[in-house]
């Protein structure tokens, strides 16, 4: 069984928009935080976003704050990451995760995102 997986990945050019998805696998995801993460080439896997299972509170890396923004829908059990005015360093692989303990500690298969300059 796979607990998380997304989508919405692909090629786009600077200033561009994508809209990534996550789907669980179960309602029980609704209730844990939950954060995209990325990874490029020879980095660090890095959180971009969060949002918190309850409040929906968010936060942000400095480094999208104000052009990324990330949603759930508890009725399709889905969290989103709106990207917009994507620039080259933004590229990656993207993962959603979520907080089932203390920690991140399901992952999906990550989805990647090129932005072309």
């Amino acid at each position: 069984q796979v607990d998380l997986v997304e989508s919405g990945g692909g090629l786009v050019q600077a200033g561009g928009s994508l809209r990534l998805s996550c789907a669980a696998s179960s309602r029980a995801f609704n209730y844990y935080p939950m954060g995209w993460f990325r990874q490029a080439p020879g980095q660090e896997r890095v959180l971009v976003a969060a949002i918190s299972g309850i409040t929906d509170a968010t936060s942000y890396a400095d480094s999208v704050k104000g052009r990324f923004t990330i949603s759930r829908d508890y009725a399709k059990n889905r969290v989103y990451l709106q990207m917009n005015s994507l620039k080259p360093e933004d590229t990656a692989v993207y993962y959603c995760a979520a907080k089932r303990g203390t920690t991140y500690d399901t992952w999906g298969q990550g989805t990647q995102v090129t932005v072309s300059s």
